[in-house]
């Protein structure tokens, strides 16, 4: 059969396939659900009433499960709600109105605030930048991370450059994670804004598809080490951890960052929910607990990447690329004409996220980046997807033939 025999076939079957967001499925939820008989106390081992208002910063026991996993002290995270991406967009909203540490004003008050933006990435970074009139500059990805001869060159040479999006394992979604070498350059280089700030997302820190987990070099570290202390704003969430509505966040830096963060916050919050927080101590209990939890997610999505894997070589391998990453949520489909391939499988009903969505302003230069997001869909239905957006990439390149 041609393509479009193919493609027409498809059609036919009326689907109703949703590959957009990198959601955890429903058994993925599951894993949490004994969360839901917790806390058995609401006091922590220190004498903490979680009940009552205060501990802007989180509480002491949540904040030590997670320090050494987000390679952040204890005393230098902070607990938040549910969405690492509120964070974010709160610290560029802090960082607008009162002046970050080694700031000479309020980021308000400068002529053009510009972002470098490592692509392919993840669009809800853009968004912010969006919203808030922020100037994206895109940045090329390597297999190490982002191009840091590009990085080292913009960030010396113009003031305005005030931070660089980075989501440094498994990215968002390459799948790429950085190299010792991407990260110690990030953590050493010249910066030409005193208040530069790198956003290092560590979404998917523990989120390992295979036995061999990918570590990342400390950057908070290397940057204290290289006399950049402040440098680095980390970010990290258990959304795909345990209940993705309602897990806890984090925010970590260097001990000025957190004080400057925490006197913003303390303007909005009188305290966080720790009777949340005390559900997660309980439930995880301690890093190597998180370890356990995520290998029963790993026994769960793993053999959807290896389904996604399998199809496309056995119906792409001569005109498309992609991914296979050791860890996070998705895999990035190199295509030509991507447009167009998502176009047809909207119209063969398998919902793609939009061809574009990897790069600032939705415009991907080469337009070839589809991003796969196989965690939702159980097995027959990823299976029943992939094989429909193969069809579509055949028929586009056919068509172009």
């Amino acid at each position: 059969m041609t393509a479009q025999a193919d493609y027409d076939a498809l059609v036919q079957q009326g689907l109703k396939l949703d590959l957009t967001r990198g959601k955890p499925s429903p058994r993925q939820l599951d894993l949490s659900d004994d969360m839901l008989k917790l806390p058995t106390s609401t006091v922590t081992a220190g004498g903490i009433d979680g009940r009552n208002y205060g501990d802007l910063q989180g509480l002491p026991e949540l904040r030590e499960i997670f320090a050494p996993l987000l390679q952040v002290p204890a005393e230098q995270l902070v607990v938040g709600g549910n969405a690492s991406l509120a964070l974010m967009h709160d610290t560029i909203v802090h960082a607008l109105l009162t002046k970050v540490p080694g700031a000479e004003r309020r980021w308000v008050e400068e002529p053009e605030i510009t972002f470098l933006c490592p692509v392919p990435g993840y669009d809800r970074h853009f968004t912010i930048c969006e919203r808030f009139g922020i100037k994206m500059v895109q940045v090329p990805m390597t297999a190490d991370g982002p191009d840091m001869d590009v990085v080292e060159g913009l960030v010396a040479g113009d003031a305005s450059v005030k931070g660089i999006w980075c989501v440094p394992k498994y990215s968002n979604p390459s799948g790429v994670s950085y190299s010792d070498e991407t990260v110690r350059r990030l953590a050493a280089m010249t910066t030409a804004a005193p208040d530069f700030r790198i956003f290092w997302d560590n979404a998917y820190a523990v989120h390992h598809l295979t036995d061999e987990p990918v570590e990342v070099a400390d950057l908070l570290a290397l940057a204290a080490e290289h006399g950049n202390a402040d440098r680095v704003f980390v970010y990290g969430s258990t959304s795909k951890v345990t209940y993705a509505g309602s897990g806890v966040s984090f925010f970590g830096s260097s001990p000025a960052n957190v004080a400057w963060f925490l006197t913003n916050t303390n303007k909005q919050s009188i305290g966080p929910d720790k009777i949340n927080q005390l559900r997660h101590v309980e439930f995880l209990r301690d890093a190597a607990g998180v370890a356990a939890h995520m290998r029963k997610h790993a026994a769960l999505i793993g053999p959807k990447f290896e389904l996604v894997d399998k199809v496309l070589t056995e119906q792409l391998g001569d005109v498309a690329t992609w991914t296979a990453p050791k860890g996070g949520y998705f895999i990035s489909l190199e295509v030509p004409h991507a447009r167009e391939v998502v176009a047809r499988a909207k119209a063969a009903g398998i919902a793609l996220t939009p061809a574009g969505a990897t790069h600032p302003y939705g415009d991907d230069p080469a337009d070839s980046t589809i991003r796969i997001a196989p965690t939702y869909p159980d097995l027959d239905e990823l299976e029943q997807a992939i094989r429909g957006l193969a069809v579509c990439v055949r028929l586009v390149a056919e068509e172009h033939a």
